[in-house]
């Protein structure tokens, strides 16, 4: 009964035995080292500071601040939606228009308090306000 050799043990013709398998090896080393060097090259710079625990719970502040924002707007919408249809008797489309309009207010609050959008009515900085003349 013949036993099989394990990669790595001596003894047996082997793809490293007959010289043709070191020439393949080599080569395999080779695109291997030409591979890791282009992903090398399209990886992004990653710095040397590790996250914080506390950046953590800071993005969680934040996504709990943007999602009540946006709920609060549809909310505060359904409901003048819900108290227009029962005062004027127009069921249901005073909930199904303020229901949309407090959506976008939901949306367009979750993007100013994100920072993705100006506050109404904010002036442009003097940098931005080229050749006009205003100060």
């Amino acid at each position: 009964m013949a036993m099989s050799k394990r990669p790595g043990e001596t003894g047996g013709t082997g793809p490293g035995q007959d010289g043709e398998g070191n020439a393949r090896s080599d080569d395999l080393e080779r695109r291997r080292r030409e591979l890791d060097a282009a992903l090398k090259a399209r990886r992004p710079a990653v710095s040397g500071k590790e996250p914080s625990a506390t950046g953590g719970m800071a993005g969680v502040g934040n996504a709990m601040r943007l999602s009540s924002e946006f709920i609060a707007g549809i909310v505060v919408g359904a409901a003048l939606g819900w108290a227009v249809d029962y005062y004027a008797g127009t069921s249901p489309f005073g909930l199904v228009v303020f229901l949309l309009i407090g959506f976008a207010a939901g949306v367009v609050n979750a993007l100013r308090s994100a920072g993705m959008m100006a506050e109404f009515g904010a002036r442009k900085s003097e940098g931005d306000d080229q050749g006009s003349g205003r100060k």
